[in-house]
């Protein structure tokens, strides 16, 4: 690639000069296993029906109050407390930039267990706000103590709490995240629970919320359709008291989500019943793996509450690259922090990727 014009270079951010983009691994001919993704699509019957459905539509019109159908139909399927609302982004990853850009008050920072999700601090960099990331224990635990000292320092106007973490894929304690929640209120921020791997998960934060609506008056919760099965379609929600959605709701750009997107979202939606069959089937496969992987004196897996296992091997380039050679492909995250140091993360595929994941773990090591 050719170097940037000097005369175009003095255009952009000197801190987005020094960024790398997003990468995505090229998956072409390879078990992907790298990028959580649910394995099933739908059934060929399925599939002509949303064909259907979807040649029918007026793409040469903007989007128009269908998506409000859409919005109906997952309060329905969430069971929207009372007094509550919510807002549409295209993935999760936009209403993470919104929430950034609607809390960009003077002296607004955000705040992070680490590792987590990487787009928290991205969007805290491209807003230009302070970061604030709390390393969790080395058992990948919250540090309660150093998360209230963080919460007392630094007053975030943001923090994010993943519901179960990524790459982690664990669930925290409860009583731990709810004394930070108390912490964050006193101190006036957000918390903001992400529950995008709620599918897979013995738990959600919702049930909290709606047995004490009033310990949550300063929380929104964050959901995604990629892990439902929708990947594709890019389509995220965020769920909190009226008031505070209609404020954030207001930097959302008008139309950010397509006619087809909502038209394949409320698709599945309507079809509940089948995502929620992939989801016990991959829940059985997760267990499967965890039990393959305990009889391996080599490896460390950690219990998980999301479609993806975080496992620690002797030497994680090495195993990453003996798995690639042999076309499987899960995520090397042993360079996103310290304390991922020889860990890779594999993402629960269908039975038969699965097996060949295991064999090629396993040849590999």
């Amino acid at each position: 690639m050719t170097a940037l014009d000097p005369k175009l270079q003095r255009l952009i951010r000197q801190d987005i000069q020094s960024m790398h983009a997003y990468a995505i691994q090229d998956s072409v001919g390879m078990v992907k296993l790298d990028a959580m993704e649910n394995p099933y699509g739908l059934p060929p019957a399925l599939q002509a029906e949303l064909g259907q459905r979807l040649g029918k539509l007026a793409l040469n019109r903007y989007p128009d109050g269908r998506v409000n159908d859409l919005r109906a139909a997952l309060a329905r399927y969430v069971d929207l407390p009372a007094g509550y609302d919510l807002m549409l982004g295209n993935g999760s990853d936009e209403l993470i930039s919104l929430l950034a850009l609607a809390c960009d008050v003077p002296g607004a920072s955000i705040l992070a267990p680490l590792p987590g999700f990487v787009m928290y601090a991205m969007s805290a960099q491209l807003q230009g706000l302070a970061f604030h990331g709390v390393p969790l224990t080395a058992d990948f635990e919250l540090d309660e103590a150093a998360m209230l000292a963080a919460i007392r320092e630094h007053k975030p106007t943001i923090t994010y709490i993943a519901y179960p973490n990524n790459p982690t894929a664990n669930l925290w304690d409860e009583g731990v995240i709810a004394r930070i929640i108390a912490a964050v209120g006193e101190q006036g921020g957000l918390v903001v629970m992400d529950e995008a791997y709620q599918p897979f998960s013995s738990r959600s934060w919702l049930e909290r919320i709606r047995a004490n609506p009033a310990a949550h008056g300063h929380v929104l919760l964050m959901r995604t359709l990629s892990k439902f099965g929708l990947a594709g379609v890019r389509l995220g929600y965020m769920i909190g008291p009226k008031a505070l959605v209609a404020e954030i709701d207001k930097v959302r750009p008008p139309y950010n989500i397509s006619v087809l997107n909502y038209e394949c979202a409320l698709f599945a939606l309507e079809h509940a019943d089948v995502f929620a069959a992939q989801a016990l089937e991959i829940k059985a496969q997760r267990a499967t793996i965890l039990e393959a992987l305990s009889a391996w004196p080599q490896v460390r897996a950690w219990n998980s509450d999301a479609n993806m296992i975080l496992v620690r091997v002797p030497d994680a380039a090495k195993a990453f690259e003996g798995m690639k050679a042999r076309k499987v492909l899960v995520k090397n995250v042993s360079k996103l922090h310290p304390l991922l140091a020889n860990c890779l993360r594999l993402t629960v595929g269908s039975p038969d990727e699965n097996r060949q994941m295991l064999a090629a773990l396993k040849e590999s090591l």
